[in-house]
């Protein structure tokens, strides 16, 4: 079996050099002190206008920024409501960002309260009759991190994060969350995370991380693009189930919600393309309900109509049982069109390779409840 290598979405092209990620280590350990100490009101505010201020002044992001809320509400990326719907999506980064800061000096009972505990009770009769265990898929809408802190005071979480970059700031990530009842997985260990879902455990995915030309084609919205099949091919080879997670930001907290739980009954192309269609709805769901809380601000759609074509093409002859109509997941190749995001590589991975016996297609960030067997 040959070499494969592996690659996180928001990885950098480049190793860096060592004054650039001193430079990143200390400026983001200083901005979240700073940020801990003031009013977070008005930080949230200042930040947020500083956001919007980028995305004016950004082209290449501006573009892509107007293009996926353009698929989002049906109109070309120049309308003017598309334009206003990106700058209040950058307002409310701001504010993600401000949380992400301050999150590390955040209490386990401030943690706790992020998410009221009824909208939470649901999930463990779900869980208890998984034959496996729980996959969820999420956007990055609302505040992933939040709810993952919120998620791992109450029942104990993995998070499966990037550790190739800015080790300091990993480090640092990995220990504030160790505080939750979080547990770091570095992204590489394939093994674990397969052993995660066989332990009937929860292991929770992003899928929004950018537009792959070789992951599962699915229609989103208005248009044809692709999501990861990590998420179905490890169901499928689990018996776990997969549950698509809804997070909305609220006044003072978040509130989460899912759709409906998705069985892959086997890996054949068929049925790993209906589910990651499902899962694809569910996010175009999440999105719909409040897209200027998403701020997934890469190409999420592929640019040309010829790609589109190909992309229908590819999932007419998955629907008809062609395992070429797969593609080739999340081969060792250029990840994305897009810099990197975040530089701590605070919000997850996405990897693909043969691991000994055990092929894996994963992307995204991993929770799983630690509380074991049930």
């Amino acid at each position: 079996m040959g070499e494969t290598q592996l690659f996180a979405p928001h990885r950098r092209a480049s190793g860096g050099s060592w004054l650039v990620e001193r430079a990143a280590v200390v400026g983001f350990r200083a901005v979240s002190w700073l940020l801990a100490r003031v009013p977070p009101g008005p930080a949230a505010l200042v930040i947020g206008l500083a956001a919007q201020v980028s995305y004016l002044g950004w082209p290449e992001k501006r573009r892509w920024s107007n293009a996926n809320f353009g698929h989002v509400l049906g109109l070309p990326p120049g309308h003017r409501r598309v334009r206003r719907l990106a700058l209040r999506a950058y307002r409310t980064y701001g504010r993600y960002l401000v949380e992400i800061m301050r999150l590390p000096r955040m209490s386990r009972e401030q943690a706790e309260a992020l998410v009221p505990a009824s909208e939470l009770d649901p999930i463990e009769p779900i869980w208890r009759g998984a034959r496996g265990g729980l996959v969820y898929t999420l956007g990055h809408v609302g505040n992933v991190d939040m709810v993952a802190a919120a998620v791992g005071a109450r029942f104990g979480v993995n998070v499966v994060a990037d550790d190739s970059a800015y080790a300091e700031l990993f480090e640092d990530f990995r220990r504030d969350r160790e505080r939750w009842g979080n547990h770091v997985i570095p992204w590489r260990n394939l093994r674990q995370i397969y052993a995660v879902l066989r332990r009937r455990e929860m292991l929770g995915l992003l899928v929004d991380w950018g537009y792959r030309p070789d992951g599962i084609p699915v229609r989103l919205f208005d248009a044809w693009t692709t999501l990861p099949a990590g998420p179905a091919t490890l169901a499928a080879k689990t018996g776990s189930l997969i549950v698509p997670i809804l997070i909305r930001r609220g006044d003072d907290r978040f509130h989460v919600s899912w759709a409906d739980p998705i069985q892959v009954a086997s890996t054949e192309p068929a049925e790993l393309h209906r589910a990651t269609q499902a899962i694809a709805d569910a996010l175009a769901g999440a999105i719909a309900a409040a897209p200027e809380q998403w701020y997934s601000f890469k190409p999420i759609w592929p640019a040309s109509g010829a790609e589109q074509a190909a992309l229908e093409a590819r999932a007419r002859a998955m629907r008809a049982g062609h395992r070429g109509g797969a593609g080739a997941v999340d081969r060792a190749a250029p990840v994305d069109r897009a810099p990197a995001r975040n530089p701590a590589g605070a919000d997850g991975l996405a990897a693909s390779a043969s691991a000994g016996p055990e092929p894996a297609e994963l992307a995204g960030p991993s929770v799983r409840s630690s509380g074991g067997a049930r």
